[in-house]
């Protein structure tokens, strides 16, 4: 797997490494280890020493598997829904919101410094959500609104001086335009996550062709990435090809074949087949020649990005 492009200053080497990131953290930390997270949301344990003990020891299950595999390492915040709507249902204020986010990138930062001792390049990056829910296109953002939206998260990830940020789960162009024009203002790297339906299409319907030609006229992100979706619903959203493939650098694959609908549903975790989703994104890598991030999204833990790492190298 590699990639083309330089990268910018704080952007994993995507030229010459690769980098492995972790999975679903949110459905491992709630159905494997029982802690309870309202509204979906990681981010409140970093105001509490058991919390911020959790998280650690979750990050260092990655930290072993990019050490085995000589690859590096892209630790995201768990700031996915520490922005203002989701903030504001948990009792977290813009101050608070801003405190946080500066806290998650404190945390990984302490972490780099124990884990380049094994790994040989690890980035720091603020992750973050989108507005309203990650399976469901919502209310559709204009880039100007998405700019003002997430500009404040972004803010406190450049002032805590995190590598970069991604944006995750998007599901329409608009917000992925306006958040890149807020991490340009920032002063911060920036790459944009697309999720996609089981026929390979954005929530909104839009194709991942278009999706990528719209924000690269607008406002073009440092690399792009598909999260949260089985390989097989990615592969089919890739038509017969095109220069627009290289722009995908990572994907986060869910465990499961359902569709978001049904995972909505369920109500026990749907970890999925670990042969499956690592035979499904073999196939889907040979698609990608820009492929250099792998990790895991919902459903899927450290076993499962273990396996499609062990997967590589054969």
């Amino acid at each position: 797997m590699t990639a083309a492009a330089s990268p910018a200053p704080g952007l994993p080497d995507l030229r010459r490494r690769r980098y492995v990131t972790d999975g679903g953290m949110e459905t491992d930390l709630i159905f494997h280890h029982g802690v309870d997270l309202p509204e979906f949301a990681a981010f409140p344990l970093l105001d509490s020493p058991e919390g911020r003990s959790r998280l650690e020891l979750y990050y260092d299950d990655y930290a072993a598997i990019a050490a085995e595999a000589r690859a590096g390492l892209i630790l995201e915040a768990p700031t996915w829904r520490a922005n203002p709507r989701w903030g504001a249902r948990l009792g977290y204020d813009a101050e608070s919101l801003a405190r946080v986010n500066r806290a998650a990138i404190a945390l990984l930062d302490r972490l780099r410094a124990r884990y380049t001792l094994t790994v040989a390049d690890v980035i720091i990056s603020g992750m973050i959500g989108p507005r309203d829910d990650g399976y469901s296109a919502g209310q559709r953002l204009d880039p100007a609104e998405a700019a003002e939206y997430h500009g404040p998260q972004l803010a406190a990830f450049a002032s805590a001086h995190a590598d970069m940020a991604a944006a995750y789960t998007l599901t329409d162009v608009g917000e992925a335009i306006g958040i890149v024009q807020a991490a340009r203002v920032a002063g911060l790297p920036i790459a944009i996550s697309f999720t996609v339906e089981t026929d390979g299409r954005l929530p909104s319907g839009t194709t991942l062709a278009d999706a990528i030609a719209a924000v690269d006229q607008a406002a073009p992100p440092d690399y792009y990435l598909i999260n949260c979706a089985h390989p097989t619903h990615i592969a089919r959203g890739l038509g017969d090809g095109g220069p627009w493939r290289r722009r995908i650098a990572g994907i986060r694959p869910n465990a499961s074949t359902r569709s978001h609908a049904e995972l909505d549903e369920a109500e026990q975790l749907d970890e999925g087949d670990i042969g499956v989703l690592v035979a499904a994104q073999a196939r889907l890598t040979q698609k990608l020649p820009a492929l250099s991030i792998l990790g895991g999204c919902c459903g899927t833990d450290h076993r499962h990005v273990a396996a499609l790492w062990a997967a590589q190298g054969r």
